[in-house]
């Protein structure tokens, strides 16, 4: 068997070896946080319960509040509601559940080691099993396992026929199916042969055809199409048996008959019929061509796919529709499983995914004699696309062929190849089976040969016997594959087509009627031998068949011969031939010259040119049909068999030549094509590796191939690169390449004489014996080479040793087949492997060679080799691992597992290499990556198989270099970012753990271990000596530490470098480091290695100085806490580092790449020292980083064992606790629960906003950079390199920052399902919950180091604002319990601490306490209670009252009530009575004054509550809720702190509303109140001397005066003690008031409220703060300038209810202050739908006039409102100082209204009986006031008589007169409106009108004369300014407006004459001499009806 098919069997079949690391899975690239296993390590979380999830159900409480609705009280019954009612609703309620033992004094110790237990218990082991991993791309240290080498298949469709139906049925008919591109002009598929006759017409064939083999009975067909298209036809060729007449004669009954005539034409068929059986008989083995068409694939894939509907049947035909086709589609077929579409790619051409298709072709083409060619088949199918087809003028064949197309099935069942083996054995072979037809692709393929397939394929083009001489018309060719020259040669190796046996030894083409020079359209296909000899040849014999059966004329006539060898110098001979044909039959020994040698005597067709065109194409996994590749093959088989001289080609090489000639051979391989080097990829590699592992012998010398051969390695990896880039993971490695050595590559076999049969193959021992019998029978062999890995256990030990842990190399599996699996099992006996071990001396290693070849290498083969670097790393990888597991060495100890010089190598190797990657990062910056991950990679694989400390000294080596360059670089973020990469997958090992060395701890004990393996166990070198070690060390990366464990040290290192906030150019690098040090821990976290507890604290040692890293960039950190409006940052941490935000952006690191100064160097100060360095500004980390940070530490501190952090803690300074502390108070708010709805919002928003744009971008910029943002990060550098450039680039970036939001869209698919809503809400609950416990029991462990050293105290303050902070946030009942059950220990432990240090601390423990009291959760309110309960127990014990948490308890539950908006009180009611139990079952103090106390305070808690549920009813009224909450801030009148947080509350209600006026007056009164009682504390000059000062802001400040009796002194205990009773408190209110009044527009009263404020400051000597003022009081007078005449202030209403309904507000009136510009019918409308909703818009009526209103006539069941419009009424005396419009806006306490009515009660009549009543109306207090509406205290009426009314209205009208025409600028418009009102009238009622009724005669009355007299006055004074008007207007007037100028003079002069005698008479009793006066000045006043309403 020749040598080279043994070498390619051997390959397609032989096992490979996989080296599987036993651990490798748990190396962090197998991180489960960041695969899809998260899922499974959530399974079984409880359910977190979260009161923010509980929706607060509406009907819980509603029943109760119903019958306390019905009983509202009036306000006035008693201060606030009743006592005896509220204290029987809470003596009926019940309590939640006790605390048992809450009140037994239990020692402080047992009680927090109850508490830990409680804590501890059911926790969640693996905290990162709750975070999601960070967002990265696929992260750098995972590396795919390479796609097994399988057989190449394209997208593959199956295609099923049904039935072929003519319109008559008389002969059989064959068809062939096959692809073809037209783009391509390419036949892209073998052939299909297929026929769908009835028995009966394959009957009429019977003599002619041998039995059929059932593999040709095939109906179905799965073809592949690797390049799927638009140009993809399916086409199907009909032929039929062989008769007289030509194609159009033979198929012309086809076209006239129809199916449904043939009762009519019996006779003609039958005739037919006859001629038919006749045919068959005589000329049964020949065919003729007879009719085709063709389907246009993607049309039916793609139209198949967009129908809704399980299947589809599509018609095709020429004649209906344009084009050669009609889809007539209806879905007769039902029930197909429907496929779903995916899509992919170009949609049209995906064939993995339509819909299955069941085609109908009802039209065929007949077949053109003369048009049988490809070259025409192209030209029709091209023509067939187009609309106006030729083809479509043709006369079709009617005819029905059905065919199924659908996607074809994973694994169909009955399968063969296209050598006619089966895909899978199957046990019935009579089923028909499907074929796998072979592919052509139509463009090269690039997969390596993976099984043994050897076809040939012939294709007979054309024939011209146009010159021969004699008869040659019915031409037919016979093919045959001959051995040999006698005709008995011919071999049985040809495939039969349809019906036939499965191989035959001829094949005939079909015959063209009467044509001398015909075409074929025939495929004739040939199974080669495995050997080939000389002899083998093609036999061509072309025949005459005579169609008529005449007397003695044979049936068939030879009429010529020619052939083709199929060897050619020991090539297969393929390709276009163009053959002579001989006349007779030719020679002996013909075969062995190609018929193109003219041989003697033999006679030629046409002078022996060419007349037979034919071509062969071979498919072969044999021959490489490449001479380059053939020539290498060819010499190195030869010096495998020893047989010289060798001939190649032309050339015979003898052995003293060898040498040159295949070092030559060896350079050329470059020259060959590249698809057949990637097809005998594997072959080729391995005789590559074989000649450098065992250099052959030539000539007795023994010659060195490794240079030559490295080099060709070097370039044919290289070249494979750079042309199949498609190919290539995320590190550059081509998966070809990749593949081979998973798989394929293993140590060759270096012994000659080895005990196998073919001597030197590639194989491990025994293999050879199975390949012997492949020469015999190859197609018995299953050589179709799996598919697919099959499934056996990857961990079944190759080996009967156990080798080391780490390193178990298991010798993989392989499927032969595709299914059935062989393992190799290498336990042949070990002696056997012993008697190959160190034989020869010419045997190599070939890691050493390569190690050696590299090292040595230079030039370009050594850039090449650095291009690839990663596959001869992999490569020297995988042959280490194999030379361990052969020579038996994985037990030997590692030191001594590799020779000195073979580590010299690897040394010199790496040491190179990273001078490389530090020496060209910046030029090749994507080969540079590449090769730095290849060296990491390399580097971990060592770390398995090599001695560690070599491999540590390797890494130090690269380490080494790459720092030294970084402190010579100004922008180092490029270099170091490489060097992160380096870390990160060195630290991807899966012994990452056991190589830090966890045991040797620098303190005891030092417990072993269970993860440390034996190699480890051997470096005892460490001491575990305690006392020359401080703890210190372990937390500090200090040199211990760095030099213990080591690559934790690096980790940690670089972390601390990256963070630094003076570290220059490498923020961008904050995300990468910070994701490699969270990836380490979560996969800790998730190792089952370490899940038992006390190993994972030894692997958190390893971590602990990350808590320093982290505390030292708490400044950094991004700032959680401000989404909550809490004080943002805790306050320990010095202001300075936070400010700087608004001041100059310049960072650090732009001010340092100025100055040009270096990174940090590596080392630390021994202690992380908190310098304050103020003013300084951090780039701020983005939230991702940061949570990512405070994650780690979290588990860190999770995990770290308690007594050593608490040692370390108490090494701490108060300072550095502190910051912990901070870094705590973040962690809180960073692990904030957000609350299912906020997920459910998120889902239904598209887009997320990030505030990490900047982040983003930056790191876009500087970090983690791949080759793609190389570009970005260039002109980056350049703006680095100048100084004016790089301030400015980095000042871009800082500006991004504050407001920049991002849109991202949202990558997850948007709607999430209700379940994984739900699913994501558990988890964020878990995390929340375990991260929160975390954080107490850290407080516990600080809180016990306080304890432990009575030192510190000072940072209980901290804890506790922790504490605190996180019972404000969002927190699960089970995280609550042991939080309050902490905060009772610290209370108990220091309980002065509350009392008397942090007060503030206390109000807001109270706070908190009193919200988790109206939880809806029971469990929470009875902790809550029980803590509230015990803080008052502990206060009263300290000094025998408990004023302090009374006086805080009250206050927090004044202001929750106030803001809270979903608060519940009858929650809260449970929990006050629970506290009452607690105090009624308290023995201990049972004696005391404390019961009662408590027993007061829960009453007047309860009250408040009272007052609370009626605000929730009238929570919709404005008005009235603030009423409410006036009168409870008026019952807290001396309760000072009360009262101020009620009038803060109504301000914060009012500023929500935007009633700033009002708001301004809170703040002023509670400004008052605050300066009442500061100036009994404090005497001091500049200080307002209480409300007096403010008289001048508002006149109802007064009522905040401190004069009554009850008024408590401020010094006693807990009163006044809030923050706002101080003087900066009070400068603070009257601020915000300042602030208010301005966004009123009341800039007087922001002058007013700064004159209190200025002696303050003059005072203080605050010059900024005064600057300020002067420049907000400077804006206030401008803005009055400017707004002068724009300024609204507000429109007032009288409203009165009236009606029981109303409860409180029956008979009620009050003045209502509207928004400036309100309509009556606003307000009206508002109460209208306000009230009518309240109490049913039938009840509800609004009173429509303004007349006063009677009670009695109204209906009692109904409700009424009056509401009127009033005006600020002023007496004439105040105008005088109300001169502004701002004047006659502020201060109003009177308000009018006017009332038209005459004595009959008609409300409007003539001018002599109108009479007008005006109402005066005086409210309690002035307006703007703290509440909107204010009652009325006091009414007058004034009653004008119909003369008073004229005198009013007259008066009026001159007014509007005299401003129209002395306004500036004159307004021509309103002077004419008014000038015509009043001249030009001639209405009713006009000033004439007037002056006739009243002036015409002396009234009788003399009571009236002065009446008369005034009128007579007013008209006179109304002529005057008339006058006046008109001359005004004439001036302003065009010409235009002449005419109405002169109209408008002479309705004057006639108004005048007609006033002319009215105006003149004088009334003469008024002119006498002047009388005594006896009658007051008002008489006037008194003279008119007057009526008092008091």
């Amino acid at each position: 068997m020749d040598p080279h098919v043994r070498d390619c069997v051997r390959s397609y079949t032989e096992d490979w070896a996989i080296v599987n690391r036993k651990y490798h899975k748990l190396g962090t690239g197998f991180n489960p946080n960041t695969l899809d296993k998260q899922k499974e390590r959530q399974k079984g979380l409880p359910k977190q319960v979260f009161e923010s999830d509980e929706a607060p159900d509406g009907n819980s409480y509603h029943d109760e509040q119903d019958d306390l609705k019905r009983r509202s009280m009036s306000i006035d019954d008693t201060p606030r509601g009743s006592w005896a009612c509220s204290i029987f609703d809470l003596k009926n309620s019940l309590p939640d559940a006790l605390l048992p033992n809450l009140l037994d004094r239990t020692p402080n110790e047992e009680i927090d080691h109850h508490n830990e237990d409680q804590r501890k218990s059911n926790r969640h082991k693996e905290l990162f099993a709750l975070h999601p991993a960070p967002d990265e791309e696929e992260p750098i240290e995972r590396l795919s396992i390479p796609e097994v080498p399988k057989e190449h298949f394209g997208q593959r469709l199956l295609v099923k026929c049904l039935s072929l139906k003519f319109e008559i049925e008389i002969e059989p008919i064959f068809a062939s199916l096959a692809l073809y591109d037209v783009k391509e002009k390419k036949k892209i598929s073998e052939n299909f042969y297929f026929d769908l006759n009835s028995e009966q017409m394959k009957g009429m064939l019977r003599p002619h055809v041998p039995p059929a083999a059932i593999s040709t009975l095939a109906r179905s067909a799965i073809f592949s199409i690797t390049y799927p298209s638009q140009d993809v036809f399916l086409v199907i060729k009909l032929e039929k048996v062989l008769q007289q007449g030509d194609i159009g004669e033979c198929a012309e009954p086809y076209m006239i008959f129809k199916e449904s005539d043939a009762a009519k034409n019996k006779e003609k068929l039958e005739k037919l019929k006859c001629q038919a059986e006749q045919f068959c008989q005589r000329l049964g083995k020949y065919r003729m061509p007879f009719a085709w068409t063709a389907i246009h694939l993607m049309n039916i894939v793609s139209s198949a796919g967009s129908l809704e509907r399980d299947s589809t049947e599509v018609e095709v035909g020429t004649g209906e529709r344009k084009g050669s086709w009609s889809e007539r589609r209806n879905s007769s077929i039902v029930g197909r499983r429907s496929l779903e579409r995916t899509t992919s790619g170009d949609e049209a051409c995906n064939l993995t995914s339509f819909r299955p298709a069941t085609l109908t072709v009802t039209n065929f083409f007949k077949q053109e004699g003369d048009r049988l060619s490809d070259e025409d088949l192209y030209k029709f199918l091209a023509d067939m696309r187009r609309p106006s087809s030729v083809l479509r003028r043709l006369r079709p064949i009617t005819a029905q062929l059905k065919i199924d197309i659908s996607p074809a099935p994973e694994n169909p069942h009955y399968c063969l190849t296209p050598e006619l083996l089966q895909v899978k054995l199957y046990p019935d072979s009579r089923v028909r089976p499907t074929r796998e037809i072979l592919e052509f692709p139509a463009r090269d393929v690039y997969v390596p040969n993976t099984t043994y397939r050897n076809l040939l394929y012939v294709y007979p083009q054309s024939l011209n016997f146009a010159n021969r001489q004699g008869s040659a018309r019915n031409i037919t060719v016979k093919v045959q594959f001959m051995y040999g020259e006698d005709p008995s040669n011919a071999m049985p190796v040809i495939f039969g087509k349809s019906s036939c046996p499965e191989f035959s030894k001829e094949a005939y083409t079909a015959v063209v009627y009467h044509n001398r020079s015909p075409d074929f359209h025939e495929e004739i296909k040939i199974k080669l031998p495995a050997t080939l000899t000389d002899h083998h040849h093609l036999l061509f014999t072309f025949y005459h068949v005579s169609c008529q059966q005449k007397q003695n004329t044979p049936l068939e006539t030879p009429v010529g011969y020619t052939w083709i060898p199929m060897l050619q110098n020991g090539r297969l001979k393929t390709g276009q031939f163009c053959l002579p044909v001989s006349l007779e039959k030719p020679p002996q020994a013909y075969s062995v010259l190609s018929p193109e040698v003219p041989l003697p005597g033999m006679k030629w067709v046409d002078n022996h040119k060419g007349v037979f065109n034919v071509e062969v194409v071979a498919v072969s996994s044999l021959h490489t049909q490449d001479p380059y590749l053939d020539k290498f093959f060819a010499l190195v088989h030869a010096l495998d068999e020893h047989m010289f001289p060798v001939r190649i080609g032309d050339m015979r090489i003898m052995e003293n030549n060898l040498e040159n000639e295949l070092k030559s051979s060896i350079s050329a391989l470059n020259s060959s094509q590249l698809e057949p080097v990637v097809r005998f990829l594997h072959l080729l590699l391995d005789k590559l590796i074989l000649l450098v592992v065992r250099p052959p012998v030539i000539a007795g010398q023994i010659v060195n191939l490794g240079q030559a051969s490295f080099e060709a390695m070097a370039s044919i990896i290289n070249r494979l690169h750079k042309n199949l880039d498609g190919n290539q993971d995320q590190h550059g490695r081509n998966s070809l390449l990749a593949s081979y050595i998973y798989y394929v590559f293993r140590l060759p076999n270096t012994y000659p004489n080895s005990p196998s049969p073919g001597p030197g193959g590639l194989g491990g021992s025994v293999h050879y014996a199975t390949m012997a019998r492949s020469a015999v029978r190859p197609a018995s062999l299953n050589l179709n080479r799996s598919r697919s890995l099959s499934n056996s256990n990857p961990d079944i030990s190759g080996t009967p040793t156990s080798p080391d842990d780490e390193v178990r190399s298991i010798i993989g599996s392989k499927a032969t087949d595709r299914s059935c699996n062989r393992m190799s099992s290498h336990t042949e006996t070990s002696s056997f492997l012993q008697t190959l071990t160190g034989r020869l001396p010419t045997k190599k290693l070939f890691h050493e060679e390569l190690a050696l070849q590299w090292v040595v290498c230079s030039g370009s083969v050594r850039e090449a080799a650095l291009q690839q670097a990663w596959f001869f790393f992999e490569l020297m990888v995988k042959s280490m691992v194999h030379h361990l597991y052969f020579a038996d060495k994985l037990d030997a100890s590692r030191k001594n597992r590799f020779p000195e010089r073979f580590m010299d190598d690897v040394t010199a190797l790496v040491s190179t290499i990273a001078g490389d990657i530090v020496s060209r990062f910046q030029k090749d910056t994507e080969m540079v990556e590449r090769l730095n991950t290849s060296l990491a990679f390399f580097l971990n694989d060592l770390l398995s198989i090599m001695d560690r400390g070599f491999v540590f000294v390797l890494i130090k080596t690269c380490y080494k270099q790459v720092s030294s360059k970084l402190y010579s670089l100004t922008n180092p973020s490029n270099l170091a970012s490489l060097r992160l990469d380096f870390l990160r997958i060195i630290c991807s090992h899966e012994h990452y753990v056991t190589l830090n060395l966890p045991c040797s701890l620098l303190t005891p004990p030092a417990s072993p271990s269970p993860s440390v393996s034996s190699a480890t166990s051997q470096s005892s070198g460490f001491s575990t000596n305690v006392q020359d070690q401080k703890i210190a060390n372990m937390f500090e990366l200090s040199v211990p530490f760095r030099q213990q464990h080591y690559l934790a040290g690096l980790v940690l290192t670089e972390l601390a470098v990256i963070l630094d906030p003076d570290a220059e150019g490498l923020f961008g690098l904050h995300k990468k480091v910070i994701n490699m040090v969270h990836n380490l821990l979560s996969s800790h976290d998730s190792d089952p290695r370490y899940a038992d507890p006390q190993v994972k604290a030894r692997v958190a040692m390893l971590y602990l100085p990350l808590i320093g890293v982290i505390m030292e960039t708490v400044p950094q950190l991004y700032d959680f806490t401000e989404s909550h409006n809490q004080r943002g940052r805790p306050s320990c941490v010095t202001a300075d580092d936070y400010e700087g935000e608004s001041g100059s952006m310049i960072s650090q690191t732009v001010a340092m790449a100025i100055a040009g100064t270096s990174v940090p160097q590596l080392t630390r100060p021994s202690s992380f020292l908190l310098t304050s360095s103020s003013g300084r500004q951090h780039s701020t980390f983005s939230t991702e980083s940061s949570r990512s940070l405070l994650i780690c530490l979290l588990w860190v501190l999770k995990n770290a064992d308690e007594s050593v952090l608490q040692k370390w803690f108490t090494d701490l300074s108060v300072l550095q606790l502190n910051r912990l502390l901070d870094l705590l108070y973040l962690c809180v708010s960073c692990f904030e629960y957000k609350g299912k709805k906020v997920f459910e919002r998120m889902n239904s928003l598209t887009f997320k906003k990030s505030k990490d744009m900047r982040a983003k971008l930056e790191e876009a910029i500087l970090g983690s950079i791949g080759a793609r943002q190389e570009m970005v990060r260039r002109s980056r550098g350049q703006l680095e390199r100048s100084p004016s450039g790089s301030a400015f680039g980095s000042q871009e970036n800082l500006r991004w920052r504050k407001d920049m939001t991002h849109w991202r869209q949202n990558t997850e698919k948007l709607d999430k399902s209700r379940a994984e809503i739900e699913h994501e809400a558990l988890i964020d609950g878990n995390l929340a919950t375990e991260a929160n416990l975390i954080i107490l029991d850290t407080l516990e462990i600080v809180v016990q180091t306080v304890s432990v050293t009575e030192s510190k105290e000072s940072i209980l303050g901290g804890v506790l604002k922790v504490l605190l902070h996180s019972m404000a946030c969002n927190q699960s009942a089970l995280y609550l319990q042991h939080c309050f059950a902490t905060q009772r220990a610290l209370v108990s432990k220091f309980p002065e601490l509350l009392f008397e240090e942090e007060t503030e601390q206390c109000a807001d423990l109270c706070l908190r306490l009193l919200r988790h009291c109206s939880s809806s959760i029971s469990t929470i309110r009875s902790h809550a209670s029980a803590s509230l309960y015990l803080l008052m127990r502990q206060n009263f014990e300290i000094g025998n009252n408990f004023a302090r948490v009374k006086m805080q308890v009250t206050m927090s539950l004044s202001s929750l009530v106030g803001t809270s908006q979903n608060f519940n009180e009858e929650f809260l009611r449970r929990s006050l009575k629970t506290i009452l139990t607690y105090a009624e079952e308290d023995l201990e103090l049972r004696e005391t004054t404390f019961p009662d106390q408590v027993q007061d305070l829960v009453f007047n808690l309860h009250m408040i509550l009272s007052d609370t549920v009626k605000m929730k009813e009238h929570q919709e009224d404005p008005e009235m809720l603030i009423d409410l909450m006036y009168r409870i801030a008026k019952g807290y009148q001396n309760s000072p702190d009360l009262r101020l947080t009620w009038l803060q509350n109504m301000a914060g209600k009012h500023s929500e509303r935007s009633n700033h006026a009002e708001s301004a007056q809170c703040l002023v009164h509670s400004a008052a109140l605050v300066a009442e009682y500061l100036s009994m504390l404090e005497d001091r000059k500049y200080l307002p001397v209480g409300c007096v000062t403010f008289q001048n802001i508002s006149s109802n400040v007064l009522e905040e005066s401190a004069v009554s009796d009850d008024v408590v002194s401020p010094d006693e205990e807990g009163i006044c003690s809030g923050k706002y009773f101080t003087e900066a408190g009070l400068v603070g209110l009257l601020e915000q008031a300042a602030a208010s009044f301005s966004m009123a527009g009341m800039y007087e009263a922001v002058n007013e409220v700064y004159k209190v404020l200025i002696p303050i400051h003059e005072a203080n000597r605050d010059a900024k703060k005064l600057s300020t003022i002067h420049g907000k009081l400077q804006e206030a007078f401008s803005k009055i300038v400017h707004q002068d005449g724009k300024r609204m202030f507000g429109t007032y209403f009288r409203v009165g209810f009236y009606g029981t309904k109303f409860g409180d507000l029956d008979e009620q009136e009050f003045v209502y202050k509207e928004p400036a510009i309100t309509k009556l019918a606003e307000i009206s409308h508002r109460l209208e739908g306000f009230y009518g909703e309240r109490f049913g818009e039938d009840v509800l009526e609004v009173i429509k006039d303004s007349n006063p209103v009677d009670k009695c006539k109204l209906d009692p069941n109904k409700a009424y409102i009056q509401i009127t419009y009033v005006e600020p009424y002023f007496d004439t005396y105040e105008m005088k100082d109300r001169i502004t419009y701002f004047d006659k806006n502020y201060n109003l306490r009177r308000f009018m209204y006017c009332t038209p009515f005459t004595l009959d009660g008609r409300a409007h009549g003539e001018l002599h009986e109108q009479f007008k009543r005006k109402t005066i109306l005086t409210t309690s207090h002035a307006f703007p006031y703290i509440k909107t509406r204010i009652n009325v205290i006091h009414k007058e009426e004034i009653i004008l008589t119909p003369i008073e009314v004229a005198i009013e209205d007259m008066q009026k009208k001159t007014q509007e007169l005299a401003f129209a025409t002395h306004q500036d600028p004159a307004d021509p418009k309103m002077l004419q409106m008014v000038l015509q009102g009043s001249v030009g009238t001639t209405v009713n009622q006009g000033p004439l009108e007037v002056a006739q009724v009243f002036l015409s005669e002396i009234p009788n009355d003399p009571k009236l004369f002065r009446h008369h007299n005034k009128l007579r006055l007013c008209f006179k004074d109304f002529t005057k300014r008339c006058e006046d008007a008109l001359r005004k207007n004439k001036s302003l007037i065009g010409p235009d407006q002449k005419e109405y100028q002169r109209e408008l003079e002479r309705n004057y002069h006639r108004l005048k004459e007609a006033l002319q005698p009215l105006i003149n008479r004088k009334i003469p009793q008024l002119y006498k001499a002047v009388l005594p006066v006896t009658c007051h000045r008002d008489s006037f006043s008194r003279m008119s009806l007057r009526k008092m309403d008091i």
